[in-house]
């Protein structure tokens, strides 16, 4: 019985002067308010817009047509300032910013290719491949700002997603006033 009581406290003097295992890499904490929907959609916002505000950035120095560089200019401010609110949220959430969706060819995003080609294009030409493109993003955006809206946890992203898809809606409607869609 001593022998045994012996081996215990060894064990556990030894164990104790043992070098510890390294924590396994953390996972971000994620605020209880969100949901996977949430940082899912924040994930794909940030890149969507990112990409698109180059697009309406270069509106100026593409084309001559006066719609097309207000329409530019007023989503640009407009759309920065989403931006901003995108990656506050997902600051919020605990997830960090990472670009999961870099060179991913999907529905709403204007792809390091299409601003190449727009890139050196100006006018007429320019102007059309603005409007399918600003147009593609719109659309999507609004599209999964209502999956945001429906299946999202978090009130204060829900709310943003509300905003947007009004906001973009009508950025739509605009485009499509001027005969561009």
């Amino acid at each position: 019985m001593r022998r045994v009581a012996i081996a215990v406290i060894i064990a556990v003097l030894v164990a104790g002067c043992a070098k510890p295992e390294p924590p396994a890499a953390a996972e971000p904490i994620v605020s209880s308010t969100f949901n996977a929907t949430d940082v899912a959609w924040l994930q794909l916002l940030i890149p969507m817009t990112e990409q698109a505000l180059a697009l309406l950035g270069s509106a100026p120095e593409r084309t001559s047509n006066a719609q097309v560089i207000r329409l530019a200019a007023t989503m640009n401010g407009e759309h920065r300032a989403q931006l901003t609110q995108l990656r506050g949220l997902l600051s919020r959430s605990g997830v960090p910013e990472t670009d999961i969706h870099d060179g991913h060819d999907i529905p709403g995003i204007v792809t390091p290719a299409d601003l190449l080609i727009v890139s050196k294009t100006t006018g007429s030409t320019f102007d059309r491949l603005f409007a399918e493109h600003v147009s593609d993003y719109l659309r999507q955006s609004v599209l999964v700002a209502k999956g945001e809206q429906t299946s999202g946890a978090d009130r204060e992203t829900k709310a943003l997603a509300v905003a947007m898809a009004k906001a973009r809606a009508g950025e739509l409607a605009e485009l499509n006033k001027n005969g561009w869609l």
